[in-house]
């Protein structure tokens, strides 16, 4: 009888142990999918900001508002608008170009243009991606829009427009000047831009090196030959800024712009920059969930039809830690209740982008507006009178601010 009690006493301890390790497991579990982002490297930098080009997610950042002298990294600006008035119809790639003297005389990273000169605007473009040529700047500025001054009031322009709220410009070029500053989220937002909006274009920086009127220069973006995804894009030093970059690269469906400011040579910046892409594409993945996972039916009242289909207003890329993607979901919220009539694409929800648990909890990493997917006409007199009692017995709780979440898709459905 002993040892048989003594047997029994083991084997309860050994279920006691057993369901001890299930349950840490399972804590564990949750523990895992409820974890935070994932912590960001030490950056020998001022400031700096990463951001996914396609997802819009800001992955890492440090100070990355901190208004700070961009030196060069201007001339992502320039180039924009260079590259938009091409697309528009508005500027010639094919058309000559007047060299000032002030354009001549400008000094620092030049194409070593020369009044005598009549260089077309697409090698001017070449020589500011590649060379970072500040004659070519402003030859270009000059040549759009009569001089670089009203240049510069078109490139605050279009960075309000682009959403940069800490930039400022004076030129072109990045020339040291007060009242000239940008951020890292700044340039990373254009640098994303650039990319997004200009796909072919975007190709001149990756060059690496250009030759222009004989003399052959190389891009002194080091990425490029030292990262095989990085295709880009842009890097500036003056005394006042340290050394600068923006650094793009692409694995997959996964594309990163990182920003960094103020690091002490040539070297630390592309250093400094690689270990934040590399962090990235070692932690996170990009992904675009398919249109009928976030489309939601949802309730109208005095309408011809008692539901409306809910959709997303834009294509949807959202970028996750590895390993937590099959834990993304989707919430809508809503104001409560829709009433009709509704227009087609009309603005009527916001859904969240949730990673880490489907139980309520988890971490809402990016929001997405929700528009109808078609037009609800208001129903007769009649109809609006009996929706009336529809409503007056709801249940309380559904009329407040996001108290549905609405009737996913059925997946069935192409």
């Amino acid at each position: 009888m002993v040892i048989k009690s003594t047997t029994g006493h083991v084997r309860n301890l050994q279920i006691m142990q057993a369901l001890c390790m299930a349950l840490l497991l399972l804590m564990s579990t949750n523990a895992a999918l409820a974890a935070p982002w994932p912590k960001s490297p030490s950056i020998e930098a001022k400031s700096w900001a990463m951001i996914d080009a396609r997802s819009g997610q800001i992955i890492a950042e440090h100070n990355a508002d901190e208004q700070l002298p961009p030196a060069s990294l201007t001339k992502m600006v320039t180039l924009y608008l260079a590259f938009e008035a091409i697309k528009k119809g508005r500027l010639d790639p094919e058309a000559t170009v007047s060299v000032s003297k002030k354009a001549w005389k400008i000094g620092g990273s030049t194409m070593f243009l020369e009044p005598r000169m009549h260089p077309k605007v697409k090698e001017l473009l070449h020589g500011i991606a590649t060379y970072s040529g500040n004659d070519a700047c402003i030859a270009l500025a000059e040549h759009m829009d009569g001089s670089e001054e009203a240049f510069a009031e078109r490139m605050n322009d279009k960075a309000r427009e682009l959403g940069m709220l800490h930039s400022h410009f004076v030129n072109a070029t990045g020339f040291p000047v007060e009242g000239h500053h940008s951020s890292a989220m700044d340039m990373a937002i254009v640098g994303a831009a650039l990319w997004r909006d200009f796909p072919e274009q975007f190709k001149l920086f990756g060059e690496k090196d250009y030759t222009f009127d004989h003399r052959t220069q190389p891009n002194r973006n080091r990425l490029l030959w030292s990262l095989p995804e990085a295709d880009g894009i842009k890097t500036g030093h003056t005394k006042a800024a340290g050394y600068c970059l923006v650094g793009s690269a692409e694995k997959k469906t996964t594309r990163f712009i990182a920003a960094v400011f103020g690091t002490k040579s040539d070297r630390a910046r592309a250093q400094q920059t690689k270990t934040l892409l590399n962090f990235g594409f070692r932690n996170f993945t990009t992904v675009r969930p398919a249109e009928r996972d976030i489309r939601r039916q949802v309730e109208v009242f005095e309408g011809v039809a008692n539901h409306v289909w809910l959709k997303p207003a834009l294509p949807i890329w959202v970028t996750v830690p590895k390993g937590s993607e099959t834990s993304l979901s989707f919430r809508l919220r809503y104001a409560s209740p829709l009433m009709a009539p509704i227009r087609k694409n009309q603005k009527l929800g916001t859904i969240d982008a949730v990673v880490g648990g489907r139980d309520g909890h988890g971490k809402t990493i990016r929001s997405f507006p929700m528009v109808a997917a078609r037009a609800v006409e208001q129903a007769s007199w009649i109809s609006r009178q009996w929706d009336g009692l529809r409503l007056w017995v709801r249940d309380a709780s559904k009329d407040m601010l996001g108290g549905e979440s609405g009737k996913p898709e059925n997946k069935t459905k192409p």
